[in-house]
Formats: structure tokens, C-alpha cells, sequence
């Protein structure tokens, strides 16, 4: 009598994971849908290559925000606290290297902007250490208490810039290779918006490797579909909690670095100012997807930039529309993470 295996064959292919597409394919439908409503095609790039490099920026601040929620379910209305410290942390670089900034070298003004990111991200990443161990920590799972206690933080955190820095404004200039723009035929596109989106791909491919290539990007994708199992394999998902505070934090002082010297003047309310943005944008790419962070931020972005040339009054509230319109499609976002 034949003896029937009932065990799986080894090489038994895995089922393949279905990719939604259709979220991918909203920034390109959305460009293109302009083009004959903007009439022009030099005017069409233009707008589009700065709400590309707009939304580069927002995904910055708003890519560790995202990571934060996802995996820690903490509502941390206090991040634009970090945006802020990342921007006037960098006049400490900027300001007394200011030769370096005014010198027509690119080499001197990329390692002038690269110590200023760095120091940024330092100071934003320790502070964000301090911030999860005092202030986060005695609340986890407290929804409500988590929204008080951070905007409060953040209300500190701006009058403590006040104390450091003043309460005057502060210009910040562009380093000299950075300014201006490059013309192609009737296109003009600046310098340091070009910048802004090797800036922004850069710290996505980044991010995106290390959630999908490394094994802490793998914990990290664990925690957020389900913490407690791995908790109960033996990791310690505390630490990988204030890690990843400390990098969304970082990644935070980062796009306060890259927003500052795109609005060229600082204020300690530049963060306070973003908030409302950014969390507009976790909210369209759905809570805890950094895939969704990333394309949410290119459409507010875009949208913001069409809007503002069509029609000014629309891009007022251009945005809040977005929002609204991507919700009622999908009600949990573009990518929405499991349990959200």
C-alpha cells in the first residue's frame, strides 16, 4: 500500500503579494490632467518640478511622523517642535560659516549645508530621545492625553527658541551655488528645488531600503502589523520604540533644515505652521505607511501648486479638498496599515 504524503514540496512557490497600483498612478495622472488646463508647457514643468520639490520637503517632516504612528500609536502633535529646533539648530553651521555659504564653490556650499543637516539631525534626534522618555512615555495609549501633552511640548519648545535664539526673525541665505535656476528653452527650474528632490528621493530609497532589506527594517514592519507578537518572540520593542522616535525626530530636523532655507526666513512658529500639513498628509497616505506618506505629500503638494496658478482662492483650502476627496474614496488612506 502506498504511503500519501501529506507534507508540502520544499520549492512550493509563495503566494505572490498583489501591489495596489492605483495610488502609484495618481501623480502622474494628476500632472498630466493639468497640462491642458495650464495651457503652457515651460509654465506646466515649472509648476510641477516646485510641487514636486515642495512635496520632497513635507514628506521629510512628515516620513518620520508616519513611522511614529505606525508603530508606537503615538499622536505626537508636538512634531513640529522638531522641524523648528532642525532649522535653528543649522543657523549654528550656517551663520558664522557664512563665508563658506557666500563662496561661489559648490563643493564649500554642499559641505557648509551638509554640516548644517548633520548637526540638525544630531540635536533633533537627542532631543527627540529626551522628548520620548519624559513626556511620551507616561502616556502611552492615552489618545487624548498624548494630543495635550505634546502640543504643550511644542508651545515649550517654541518659547525656548525664543530664549536661545530671540524673538526676532532670522534670515537665512541661500548658499550663492544654490540660487538661481536653469533654463530649459521656456522652462525655468531652480537650483535648490532640484536639490530639494535628490534631497527627498535620497532619504526615501533610504528609508525604503532599510524597512524591506534589514532585519531592523523587518521588526519595524513586524511592530507596526503586530507588536505584541513581537514582543513575545524576545525583542525588545521598547528600544526599537525610542529608536525610531529618535530617527522620525532626526528625519524631522532634516526637513526643518530644507524648509528654512526654502522660506529663507526663520520663526520659532515654522514647525507650528507645518503641522497641520503634515498631518494632513499621513492622514491621505493613511496612518503608519510610509509608501502613502510619500505620495500623499507629492499630491498635497501638487495640487497646492496647480491650484495656486488656476485658481488662488481654491488653493486656500486645496489641501483640505484632497483630503476629502482621497477619504471618500478610501476611508482609511491610499495605503492603509493593518489594524489602522
Amino acid at each position: 500500500m502506498t504511503a500519501i504524503s501529506h507534507a508540502a514540496p520544499q520549492d512550493a512557490a509563495l503566494p505572490k503579494v498583489k501591489v495596489d497600483v492605483l495610488p502609484l498612478l495618481l501623480v502622474p495622472l494628476l500632472a498630466l490632467l493639468m497640462l491642458p488646463l495650464v495651457g503652457s508647457f515651460p509654465t506646466w514643468v515649472t509648476l510641477t518640478v516646485a510641487g514636486l520639490a515642495m512635496g520632497m520637503m513635507v514628506f521629510m517632516m512628515a516620513s518620520g511622523l508616519t513611522l511614529i504612528f505606525g508603530l508606537m500609536d503615538v499622536l505626537n502633535f508636538g512634531h513640529g517642535a522638531f522641524v523648528s529646533v532642525g532649522a535653528f539648530t543649522a543657523t549654528l553651521a550656517l551663520l558664522p560659516m557664512k563665508s563658506w555659504v557666500e563662496a561661489d564653490s559648490v563643493l564649500m556650499n554642499l559641505s557648509v549645508l551638509g554640516l548644517a543637516i548633520l548637526l540638525a539631525m544630531l540635536v533633533t534626534g537627542i532631543l527627540g530621545w529626551a522628548f520620548e522618555r519624559i513626556i511620551i512615555r507616561p502616556v502611552y495609549g492615552l489618545h487624548l492625553k498624548q494630543i495635550l501633552i505634546t502640543m504643550g511640548g511644542m508651545i515649550v519648545a517654541e518659547q525656548l527658541i525664543h530664549v536661545i535664539w530671540g524673538a526676532e526673525q532670522i534670515p537665512l541665505q541661500l548658499p550663492t551655488t544654490f540660487r538661481g535656476a536653469f533654463i530649459f528653452g521656456d522652462a525655468a527650474l531652480e537650483k535648490y528645488r532640484l536639490i530639494a528632490v535628490g534631497v527627498g528621493l535620497t532619504v526615501f530609497v533610504t528609508m525604503f531600503l532599510v524597512l524591506n532589506r534589514t532585519k531592523v527594517g523587518l521588526l519595524i514592519r513586524a511592530g507596526v502589523e503586530n507588536g505584541e507578537m513581537v514582543e513575545a518572540l524576545g525583542y525588545r520593542i521598547r528600544r526599537l520604540f525610542v529608536g525610531v522616535f529618535m530617527a522620525g525626530s532626526a528625519l524631522a530636523g532634516l526637513g526643518g533644515v530644507m524648509w528654512g532655507l526654502y522660506k529663507e526666513t526663520l520663526t520659532a512658529a515654522i514647525g507650528g505652521e507645518i503641522t497641520v500639513l503634515v498631518f494632513i498628509v499621513i492622514i491621505i497616505g493613511g496612518l503608519g505607511s510610509v509608501g502613502g506618506c510619500f505620495i500623499g505629500a507629492m499630491l498635497v503638494a501638487l495640487v497646492a501648486n496647480y491650484a495656486g496658478f488656476l485658481a488662488p482662492k481654491v488653493a486656500l483650502v486645496s489641501d483640505i479638498l484632497l483630503m476629502v476627496m482621497v477619504l471618500l474614496w478610501r476611508p482609511q488612506g491610499l495605503y492603509p496599515v493593518a489594524k489602522r
